[in-house]
């Protein structure tokens, strides 16, 4: 007796392996998550073959796959089986500018947004329809840190979404002596970025820019640094801050709301964005802190972040991302079932 075969489901992700940024790192993860039940495949484009089920990453730069889904479905609004997943660049600039966008939450049967905040940026009409699913990542031991000087980590691709410059700035503020110690991963996706990494390496012997790293290597950075600084102007739902939170290290963040929606309204450890004198001056109290007493208090500001951050980790556990995928897809299954 043959067993039934499996629902296949196609991820759409505009990067391919090799770019190792954060669309990728959700395609391949939901992958893994849903081959459990289902016949998964991820690609770039849709080319036709028979699929009961798309998940989306990307209104604007899915459009197209998007709207021949679509269209094979003679569907002009919310098309069977079809999920579309906002990233930052949606939520916070393109389904305001670009109508292909625009028009890709109307065909959506089902929008994933990835953080609390993400539905306040939908048109009230498409909110109904809409789905939090938090990213997750492995917890990882929390390593013991030195008390020598503050290490911290900034991931990130150079680009301008990113705002590398809060940080570069936030450098040159810090002296020399002061015993906080900076690591920048990411590659040079914008030639002018990456130059001014590098003069900021030069003026400052406690910034240094390591280029991009194996996703290994980067959690091991993280692991090791007692902070993450996450300084992004647009922000979808950022992996690197999740991965801070499971592995014990807490985030200073970019008041934005993309940050807002992965650490909590009430988290003390933001500053406004591109606010370098702010930053700088966190760096500063919290290296204060490190060294009143060999360490950090109970009642330190350092304390309250990671106790925080810990509080949050529970919502990017691994096994309730994968719960919440698994129960999207049914619904869109049984949805593209119902209608035929």
């Amino acid at each position: 007796m043959h067993e039934p075969s499996k629902s296949r489901v196609l991820i759409i992700t505009p990067a391919a392996a090799k770019a190792n940024n954060g669309n990728w790192q959700t395609a391949w993860r939901w992958a893994r998550f849903l081959r459990t039940e289902f016949d998964v495949t991820i690609d770039q484009k849709w080319r036709g073959e028979p699929q009961d089920v798309m998940l989306a990453l990307h209104a604007r730069r899915s459009a197209s796959d998007i709207a021949a889904w679509a269209e094979s479905r003679s569907a002009n609004d919310r098309a069977p089986g079809l999920c579309v997943v906002l990233t930052g660049t949606d939520l916070y600039r393109d389904i305001a500018t670009d109508p292909s966008a625009r028009q890709s939450l109307k065909l959506a049967r089902i929008l994933v947004v990835l953080q609390e905040k993400g539905p306040e940026q939908l048109p009230a009409v498409h909110r109904s329809k809409t789905e939090i699913v938090f990213q997750s990542a492995t917890a990882r031991e929390k390593h013991a840190k030195t008390t020598r000087h503050l290490r911290v980590v900034m991931v990130g691709h150079l680009r301008d979404e990113k705002l590398p410059q809060t940080l570069y700035a936030a450098s040159r503020l810090l002296k020399p002596d002061s015993c906080i110690r900076i690591d920048h991963i990411g590659d040079p996706l914008d030639a002018d970025l990456a130059a001014q990494a590098r003069a900021t390496a030069a003026a400052c012997p406690h910034y240094r820019w390591l280029g991009g790293l194996s996703h290994e290597a980067t959690r091991r950075h993280i692991q090791r640094a007692h902070l993450l600084v996450h300084a992004s102007k647009m922000e979808g739902g950022a992996h690197v801050v999740m991965e801070a939170a499971c592995s014990g290290t807490p985030v200073l963040a970019s008041r934005v709301d993309g940050n807002v929606g992965m650490l909590g309204g009430k988290y003390p450890g933001y500053f406004e964005v591109g606010n370098a004198s702010a930053l700088a001056g966190l760096l500063t109290r919290l290296r204060r802190e490190q060294t009143e007493g060999s360490g950090f208090a109970p009642t330190s500001l350092y304390r309250r972040l990671e106790h925080l951050c810990e509080q949050r980790a529970a919502l990017f556990a691994p096994e309730k991302e994968k719960s919440a995928l698994i129960k999207l897809v049914r619904a869109l299954l049984k949805d593209t079932h119902a209608g035929q």
